[in-house]
């Protein structure tokens, strides 16, 4: 035991923590002899989706539980695993509280709204009460929250990642068999800078990106139903930057959801626009988004 974790230590404090490897080429040692934990598979589930945003207040968690939703609409038994530790939004946008119930595995059962189950931190502490925790016991919350959760036999599962490319983002890439990523942002440059350094860490860990979000790109007018571009870079003289980011990286942009006061109502509300508006613009837009994504990981 005393060897494998010097083995471990020696690998960790390498140059290159994450063994990864140089120039492209494949590591010649095996995850564990890395000191590298082995990927596995979240029991009950068979596909694992990861919504990230790099940057915090670009509509990420809303869109994750509409996806979710929009998966369940279409005949999908579907989840949602909140995977932010400090800030949770899952339990408010599914209008769900109170503390989950152990199994008789004494695993959390995962609690239900809208035909979705789900799993949030939100669930244990109280909602005015700060988390408080330096990284080991985030650490621990996560692992409890990836591999102590009973779900009831998922089609696919949405994990909704916090912002940033830390270690709640490597923790899962390294230990989660995940089927593809979904990295949003809306179209302003500032939010952008920080959806490519996400593009580039699901590349870094081998994560298949399955395209881009783009959130909050345009508003129409209630009252005359013209559409406005809101940040100036999605202008419709030629191609937008989320657009031209998109072709550089080489992924796809998988859609755009519109700016609307009702998205934000609903959500605030515990309905998000999937339960409360399925046929709006709105709604057909995420539906739109959830069919490409099932297409693409052959749900």
């Amino acid at each position: 035991m005393s060897r494998r974790l010097f083995s471990s230590f020696r690998y960790l404090q390498h140059e290159n923590p994450l063994g990864l490897p140089r120039s492209g080429a494949p590591p010649q040692l095996p995850r564990r002899q890395r000191g590298l934990p082995e990927k596995r598979d979240i029991r009950n589930v068979k596909k694992v989706i990861a919504v990230s945003s790099a940057k915090g207040g670009v509509g990420k968690s809303t869109i994750a539980v509409n996806l979710a939703l929009a998966f369940s609409l279409a005949g999908h038994r579907s989840g949602i695993l909140d995977a932010d530790i400090f800030g949770p939004s899952i339990p408010t946008l599914l209008n769900l509280s109170g503390e989950p119930r152990l199994s008789s595995n004494n695993q959390l059962i995962p609690l239900t709204n809208y035909g979705v189950q789900s799993m949030s931190m939100g669930y244990l502490v109280d909602e005015k009460s700060p988390v408080v925790w330096r990284g080991l016991m985030v650490m621990k919350a996560l692992q409890q929250l990836l591999h102590e959760v009973e779900w009831d036999g998922l089609d696919v599962l949405v994990l909704d990642l916090p912002p940033g490319t830390g270690d709640t983002q490597l923790t899962i890439t390294q230990q989660i068999k995940l089927d593809g990523a979904i990295i949003v942002s809306t179209p302003q440059d500032i939010a952008l800078k920080d959806a490519i350094k996400g593009i580039s860490m699901f590349k870094t860990v081998n994560v298949p990106i399955l395209g881009l979000v783009s959130n909050m790109s345009t508003f129409t007018c209630p009252n005359c139903s013209h559409r406005t571009s809101i940040f100036a870079n999605t202008s419709h003289e030629g191609p937008s930057r989320i657009s031209t980011v998109c072709s550089e990286h080489g992924i796809d942009l998988l859609g755009d959801i519109p700016l609307h006061a009702s998205i934000c109502d609903d959500a605030d509300r515990g309905r998000p626009t999937v339960v409360r508006e399925p046929d709006s613009e709105r709604g057909l837009a995420f539906r739109g988004i959830a069919d490409k994504v099932a297409g693409m990981i052959d749900l």
